[in-house]
């Protein structure tokens, strides 16, 4: 494959508040149009992700210009210990230029500074191209990854004991919570923490978090996203992250947590829950199908490291994407 020499008068930055609106209209394009869609810039429908990633953590979202103008952008997301990268996305235009590669560089400056020790992303597994860019920078393609759904029941849900919703803790109360999802998530991978994630939610009014106690205990958590304006959109609702912490009893709080979650859509009126799993995580991809969710796509998870570095094993009940 011919390397893409990098177009020299491009200028990556940090992305400015004022650009949000053309930044999304550039990720709406760039995925549609890769996708084939017969009007680009409808997808996603009235989900967004540019404005509520950036405002979570403005310093780690570039900007690549050129001539004075918008031509691309990357979001760089840290969840403690692990962090990953994406939406990257390139005004069509501009594609073959080495626009992806430029953003790419900047990119690892953040992880280092961070000093994230295990990274990611998700890419299209029918993508040679960008396989072999993300290489480059250390990244190789681990597992599939299925973004699933399953449509809400008219029917009210299983009542779920000891469910609890972020947005009902106040003062103190909010950061035991926090402590408690922080203590989940290291148990599963060491210094894992979305708490970042539970914040935008909170502070953005984009959902909620949904809390699943044993006693004094949080068994599990799932931070959703719903409605307009959201990673969710319209009548949706995205489980952006969620974890159960590990354990002889993690698979029925697994059970307990998507019953809760399900829960909660109805109460905003989705039609729909959505949530990726990575397929190396087998036990809670055959849960999710018994449950009755369906793959809507697929992706391909590339990481640094060996296979022993990341979270996504066997036995680890926990739902993410890297989108």
């Amino acid at each position: 494959m011919a390397t893409t020499q990098p177009q020299p008068d491009i200028l990556v930055r940090p992305l400015a508040e004022t650009e949000l609106g053309e930044a999304a209209r550039i990720i709406r394009v760039a995925f549609g149009t890769f996708l084939g869609l017969p009007n680009p810039e409808r997808f996603m429908g009235d989900a967004e992700c540019a404005r509520p990633r950036w405002k979570a953590d403005p310093s780690a979202v570039l900007a690549a210009e050129h001539n004075g103008r918008l031509v691309g952008s990357n979001f760089v997301t840290k969840w403690g210990s692990f962090g990953f990268f994406g939406p990257l996305t390139v005004e069509p235009e501009y594609w073959n230029r080495g626009v992806a590669q430029m953003l790419l560089g900047p990119t690892m400056v953040i992880f280092r500074r961070w000093g994230t020790r295990h990274m990611g992303l998700y890419t299209f597994a029918n993508s040679p191209k960008h396989m072999a860019l993300y290489q480059r920078f250390g990244f190789w393609p681990r597992d599939l990854v299925a973004v699933m759904a399953k449509r809400v029941a008219e029917r009210p849900a299983e009542v779920v004991a000891d469910a609890a919703r972020f947005s009902a803790a106040a003062g103190d109360e909010r950061t035991r919570v926090l402590a408690a999802c922080r203590e989940v998530t290291d148990a599963n991978f060491e210094g894992l923490d979305v708490g970042i994630e539970i914040h935008a939610v909170a502070e953005q009014i984009l959902g909620e978090t949904i809390l699943v106690w044993d006693g004094e205990k949080l068994a599990a958590f799932a931070v959703c996203h719903s409605g307009a304006g959201s990673e969710a959109g319209s009548g949706v609702c995205y489980v952006k992250f969620a974890a159960v912490r590990p354990g002889r009893r993690a698979s029925e709080a697994f059970e307990r947590l998507l019953g809760a979650v399900e829960a909660y859509a109805r109460s905003v009126d989705a039609q729909k829950v959505t949530a990726g799993v990575n397929l190396a995580r087998r036990e809670a991809f055959q849960a999710m199908i018994a449950r009755g969710f369906r793959t809507e796509m697929q992706g391909v998870a590339m990481e640094t490291g060996d296979a022993a570095s990341g979270y996504n094993r066997a036995g680890v009940y926990i739902l993410d994407d890297w989108r």
